[in-house]
């Protein structure tokens, strides 16, 4: 652990502050709302950041100040900690891979502007962090906010004794949850054989498998792959589960049309991201044309592009990734102009680490909701990385169904030893 006493320089032309005596010599660029600052400490270890300050001679309206961000990190998972004036804490998450990139985007260019304000007006806060980061309008900063975000809302619902879903409007209780395969190295008939001993076991009724190549240029992930696996699935778990696949950007709009046709022979009603997330006008071309639903939108995280996307009804389904669009306040905005527009939101969440726990609050809290959770069904020989990191396992699913229970925050517990 790399612990220092810093020197500090105003240069009110460029109100930044330079930091001597860190392990990296760095400016960090200060917010003017603030006023008068302190930095209180940074210290620096290879899994633990903390950025750290104090606020004082503003005054108006009481607030509740964020005075403290730590991260927790290895290359795959950050766990972000917040700390607010009054000492009360909260864990959120950023989004998971290159975690350890985010964790250094979040204190260098999110903490020097969140730091200081108001716990209670989060939409405020991410929306300086944007403005005053323009120049960096992509997906690190968004998923570095992400993890600021879910840290709050897990603070404040401890401090009120209450689970983060009642905080946006809804309650505990059940939802039904669709088994999510992550696979393409996968054979048809292995597949369908987990498939059925998921459904045995847990009582899945509703299944995700893969289609094409991930961003596959028309390729199958070997010849004859989807040809095979899209019948061998329905045959295999019979007329009643419901059954939806992803194409991970890989067709043509004039071949994703030619696979929603076989889709929609064989009873499959939802087709994800069948064509370039990125170019619009082709998912559009292949919504138009097939009957069944056609759902995308995880990757984006850009409000002008959401409301693009629903404003012209590129697809059915909205899919926002909490932990991508930069936390549970800004997926609350899609889900709100999604709700206007009539359609359903039903989030991606691919891997069992907080974003599955985020998404059952949210789908839990909106009145658009679609039908199910993403509930991935990868283990350690896919996900090494999201073993031991909670004190008890947080997901049972029984009768096809996960559970927000009445626990505050989150009601999740971040194991002391994976940190």
């Amino acid at each position: 652990m790399y612990n220092c006493t810093l020197r500090l320089r105003r240069d009110v032309r460029s109100s930044r502050i330079a930091l001597s005596k860190a392990p990296d010599a760095c400016f960090i660029p200060l917010p003017p709302r603030i006023g008068l600052i302190k930095i209180r400490k940074w210290i620096y270890s290879p899994g633990q950041l903390i950025y750290s300050l104090g606020t004082a001679g503003r005054s108006g309206r009481p607030t509740m100040k964020l005075t403290r961000l730590e991260t927790f990190t290895d290359e795959f998972v950050c766990f972000v900690r917040a700390t607010a004036e009054d000492g009360a804490q909260g864990w959120g998450q950023v989004a998971p891979y290159n975690a350890d990139i985010t964790a250094q985007v979040l204190h260098r260019q999110v903490a020097p502007f969140a730091l200081g304000m108001d716990t209670t007006d989060i939409d405020e806060m991410l929306d300086t962090v944007r403005d005053r980061e323009h120049k960096f309008p992509g997906a690190y900063l968004r998923r570095a906010m992400g993890g600021v975000d879910t840290a709050i809302w897990d603070m404040r619902g401890k401090r009120e004794g209450k689970p983060v879903c009642a905080l946006i409007g809804g309650t505990p209780g059940r939802v039904r949850a669709y088994a999510s395969s992550m696979k393409r190295d996968i054979t048809p008939a292995d597949e369908a054989d987990r498939f059925a001993r998921l459904q045995d076991a847990h009582g899945f009724d509703a299944f995700k498998f893969r289609v094409g190549m991930e961003v596959g240029r028309n390729r199958d992930e070997w010849p004859g792959r989807t040809e095979e696996i899209v019948p061998l699935i329905r045959k295999r778990l019979g007329d009643s589960p419901a059954l939806l696949v992803d194409g991970n950007s890989c067709y043509s709009p004039d071949r994703a049309i030619e696979v929603g046709k076989l889709l929609a022979d064989n009873g499959i009603s939802h087709f994800e991201e069948p064509c370039r997330y990125w170019e619009f006008d082709q998912t559009k071309q292949v919504t138009d044309a097939l009957d069944i639903d056609v759902a995308g939108g995880e990757q984006d995280c850009m409000m002008a592009n959401w409301r693009l996307m629903i404003r012209d009804r590129v697809v059915d389904i909205l899919q926002p990734d909490i932990c991508y669009i930069g936390g549970i306040s800004r997926t609350l905005r899609v889900a709100r102009m999604a709700a206007e527009a009539g359609l359903p939101v039903t989030p991606h969440a691919a891997n069992l680490s907080l974003v599955t726990m985020f998404t059952m609050h949210l789908l839990r809290a909106i009145p658009n909701a679609g039908k199910y959770l993403e509930f991935s069904i990868e283990g350690p020989d896919y996900y090494p990385w999201q073993e031991g990191l909670f004190t008890s396992n947080p997901y049972p699913i029984e009768d096809g169904f996960a559970t927000v229970t009445d626990a505050p925050g989150w009601g999740v517990e971040v194991s002391p030893d994976w940190l």
